[in-house]
């Protein structure tokens, strides 16, 4: 199993970091997923990380994915946010990171961004609430879900990551897909692609992309992408579930 936040020197200078595995194709985000029209999922998150310190010494860059849940706030995975030996660590945030909302394209929009100044992490599981210098006005943000996933339910996917875990790349197109909720475990839940293709999953920097339900501008997020095998694969896919840490959320986002 591979974690989805995957990181490299050689982001940066690519002049935009993205969340997901790139491919020798043209970059895209969530392997066998479909583009996002512009104007919808406003809410999906792409955060920019740099200056991540590494064990030899040196920094490098990355991408992870989120989304919006109240003005100030962006829900993602929490290894994201690590020390130099990877451990999830809280607090101010540990490297300079942004995060770009309001945009599926970011080549014909730019989309809104702000600085992360703080990490939250949960306990239960691999989920961290990011809090940003400046609200975000004019985005729907996702709301919590407070029920436990059961197989057998289809959520929306949208992240950043790339078509496949072949010569990782960043993205500037958010992709969506359908998945299944195949397993559910203590604190995540295992999810199957549906459409466009059984094979349609997440990659890497696609971590902390939101799996929800869509509603209108908005929709409930039920779980947030954590870790599963080299995409694009029709196996699980490993998410962490939101109900178990709904009062968590709420207490810090209001």
């Amino acid at each position: 199993m591979r974690v989805r936040a995957v990181f490299s020197a050689g982001i940066l200078a690519l002049g935009c970091a993205t969340a997901g595995l790139a491919t020798a194709s043209p970059a895209a985000a969530v392997a066998n997923g479909s583009d996002v029209p512009q104007g919808q999922y406003e809410f999906a998150a792409k955060l920019t990380l740099t200056g991540v310190p590494q064990p030899g010494g040196g920094t490098y860059g990355s991408v992870c994915s989120g989304s919006l849940v109240a003005p100030k706030w962006v829900l993602t995975t929490g290894h994201c946010f690590h020390d130099v030996n990877h451990n999830r660590v809280a607090g101010p945030v540990p490297y300079p990171t942004t995060a770009t909302l309001g945009t599926s394209d970011q080549t014909a929009k730019p989309g809104e961004t702000r600085k992360v100044t703080q990490v939250l992490q949960a306990g239960p599981n691999d989920v961290a609430l990011a809090e940003l210098d400046q609200p975000v006005t004019g985005i729907t943000p996702l709301t919590v879900n407070r029920a436990i996933p059961a197989a057998g339910q289809r959520l929306t996917l949208a992240g950043w990551g790339s078509l496949t875990a072949v010569n990782p790349k960043p993205s500037t197109k958010l992709q969506q897909g359908v998945v299944e909720v195949g397993q559910v475990w203590p604190t995540t839940v295992g999810v199957h692609g549906v459409s466009p293709a059984n094979t349609t999953s997440a990659c890497a920097y696609d971590s902390g992309a939101p799996y929800f339900l869509p509603s209108g501008a908005g929709g409930q997020l039920v779980a947030v992408e954590s870790n599963g095998p080299d995409c694009p694969h029709s196996g699980l896919e490993t998410a962490a579930r939101v109900d178990l840490i709904a009062d968590w959320i709420t207490s810090h986002i209001g």
